[in-house]
């Protein structure tokens, strides 16, 4: 019997025994389809995050007070030896091939205008803040270069703040107040949407002088860095680090390069991926129990076939090839529908649902129909070992 011979009797074998085979081809193929669709939503995710990421370019530079690192990012103020401030911010843009530098501030506040008020993000920003960030205004202009200690009081809306105190007329000129300090509006930003739950346009930017003055704080939350992208990032915070130890008196920030950030976050994405790559796994074990279940049943059933098969020539080798391969069958054929379900499952998700980050992960779908192959193989070892080992006198008295 021949490599072609055993492959049609174990196919024959499988279709003369069509639901049983079903059976246990769909517990292989419910494994793989939850395989490619809990790694899809992995996937999807892990896109989702670094285009967030990214979105703003990869050419920039983050200096946190605080020299402890977690994961990537500073501890903040809490680690602080000395405060950043508007005045370090402006000493970094002499730093070779920086282009901008932009003192950042965070907070909410309440804010009023049009005759509305409600609570909102403040961001306290300077001026390069727009070019830095590829920020566009839709309206009037961005924050202008006044002198960076003693701004003035204007203000720039998000989209959603403009709709939410002004409706659809033109805030531009108006007096706004935020935390109870006077305000003029003098531009209104594009929409830029949620970056990680944080609404862009929800906010109101101010100048970050001011924002310090709103919130009593002695030091800034970031200075953001936007260098040179034909520089290595490496020789840029070299000299991040110069100036800071020379204003400072030692290296008590914490730098983190848009790079090393995605690294962090690309890692953690990795894991979060392999486990629920790893919980689908579990699905194809439990059909690898289903293939070793009924293999097992088919070797009983089947006694007197194998004892014909051995009584005209058939090696223990043979009959061992014939299960093997039967059980490999079925667990490959489960495994190519689990695979067809689960990528038009992906695909009618993106369809139906275009806010669901969502992307067939190509490596872990290969994976997954060889583990099936392989679990198929494991499962038929020892059904087929002992149809192998059948006495050929014995199997053919079985009835």
């Amino acid at each position: 019997m021949n490599g072609r011979e055993l492959v049609r009797f174990a196919t024959h074998s499988a279709l003369s025994h069509r639901l049983r085979s079903v059976l246990t081809a769909l517990g292989i193929g419910i494994g793989v389809t939850a395989v490619v669709l809990l790694t899809s939503m992995g996937e999807g995710l892990h896109r989702y995050v670094l285009e967030q990421f990214t979105q703003f370019g990869t050419n920039i530079i983050g200096i946190n007070p605080g020299r402890s690192t977690t994961f990537g990012a500073s501890t903040g103020i809490f680690g602080s030896v000395r405060p950043l401030t508007i005045d370090d911010a402006e000493a970094l843009k002499r730093v070779p091939f920086v282009l901008n530098t932009v003192p950042v501030v965070q907070g909410t506040a309440s804010v009023e205008g049009g005759g509305r008020e409600r609570s909102t993000n403040i961001s306290g920003v300077g001026p390069e803040f727009q070019t830095a960030f590829d920020f566009r205004v839709a309206l009037g202009t961005f924050l202008p270069a006044d002198d960076p200690r003693a701004p003035r009081p204007l203000a720039v809306l998000g989209a959603k703040m403009r709709h939410e105190l002004y409706g659809e007329r033109s805030p531009l000129g108006e007096l706004l107040r935020v935390g109870g300090e006077r305000y003029r509006v003098i531009g209104v930003m594009e929409p830029k949407g949620q970056v990680l739950g944080f609404d862009l346009d929800d906010t109101v930017y101010i100048p970050a002088a001011r924002a310090l003055e709103l919130y009593n704080r002695q030091g800034l939350f970031e200075i953001d860095v936007l260098y040179d992208k034909a520089v290595p990032a490496d020789e840029v915070v070299a000299g991040i680090e110069r100036m800071i130890i020379a204003r400072h008196g030692g290296l008590d920030v914490t730098i983190t390069t848009q790079q090393q950030m995605l690294d962090v976050l690309g890692s953690v994405l990795d894991i979060v991926t392999f486990a629920v790559a790893a919980l689908g796994g579990i699905s194809l074990l439990v059909g690898g129990v289903g293939i070793f279940t009924i293999m097992t049943i088919a070797v009983r059933e089947r006694t007197a076939e194998i004892g014909l098969l051995r009584a005209i020539g058939a090696g223990r080798a043979q009959i061992r090839a014939i299960f093997l391969g039967e059980s490999i069958l079925l667990a490959g054929i489960g495994g190519a529908g689990g695979l067809l379900v689960g990528g038009l499952t992906v695909v009618l998700l993106g369809v139906a649902v275009p806010a669901l980050p969502v992307g067939i992960a190509l490596p872990y779908v290969v994976a997954a129909e060889a583990v099936a192959v392989l679990i198929g193989l494991a499962a038929g070892v020892v059904p087929a070992q002992r149809a192998a080992a059948l006495d050929p006198v014995e199997a053919l008295r079985a009835e």
